[in-house]
């Protein structure tokens, strides 16, 4: 079963870096905008109304800027992330922006490849902590980026070409969390990558023998490979 897709509330005072930052959001996989707003006390009014997941935010706006904004929301203890891009360059702003949660700064003018890094990040966020359960050290240390530790004994992995040693663990860890056989489209689901990038990931799991396949077969169409941690 696909997840719905996270509902993104634009909150931006120029039309056209509204439209740029709305066509960047949208092509990102897994992102919809639900709504745009052109000041912190229309965002406000909107948050409450389309009850969105993510807000993505300025600073710099008329009527109420984007520290206001955000201030109003945690006062107001709504339920909602936001990720601030801005062209606001001062520690203090920044540290406020940061002891009030925001999940991530983005300084203007950006890339896209810098939006698209923050969104999945928070996408892989959002579906491993959504439920009930534990969260233990190194599963948090992947969710906030931190390198695992490297014992003295412990030596690199080679990888093939195209492959990382930090979303290998992510899928291991995701892996050994399972009572389960999974499916190359449920664990790209469960750690927010694509299906195909999943797939190269297990299959090297498989030849390496770290993990063992299954085949399902039944109903219309190819038979589905599940894996398993050995």
């Amino acid at each position: 079963m696909m997840k719905e897709p996270i509902n993104v509330l634009l909150i931006e005072d120029d039309p056209m870096v509204q439209e740029v930052n709305r066509m960047f959001i949208e092509r990102v996989p897994g992102f919809t905008v639900c709504a745009i707003a052109g000041n912190g006390q229309e965002g406000a009014e909107k948050v409450s109304f389309y009850q969105p997941d993510l807000v993505l935010l300025d600073n710099f706006m008329p009527k109420q800027n984007g520290l206001e904004t955000l201030q109003a929301f945690r006062q107001q203890d709504t339920d909602v992330d936001v990720i601030v891009i801005s062209a606001a360059q001062d520690k203090e702003t920044i540290k406020m922006m940061m002891r009030l949660g925001v999940f991530d700064y983005i300084i203007k003018p950006f890339k896209f490849e810098r939006l698209k890094q923050a969104l999945e990040k928070y996408q892989m966020f959002k579906h491993r902590m959504t439920g009930e359960g534990p969260v233990g050290q190194q599963e948090l240390d992947q969710l906030q980026g931190v390198p695992s530790p490297i014992e003295p004994q412990e030596k690199k992995e080679e990888l093939p070409k195209g492959l990382n040693q930090q979303t290998l663990q992510q899928i291991i860890q995701f892996i050994k969390d399972q009572k389960s056989p999974l499916s190359a489209e449920e664990t790209a689901e469960g750690i927010g990558i694509a299906r195909v990038t999943a797939r190269r990931y297990l299959d090297y799991l498989q030849k390496s023998g770290q993990v063992q396949i299954t085949i399902e077969y039944g109903g219309i169409g190819r038979p589905i490979n599940r894996y398993q941690w050995q």
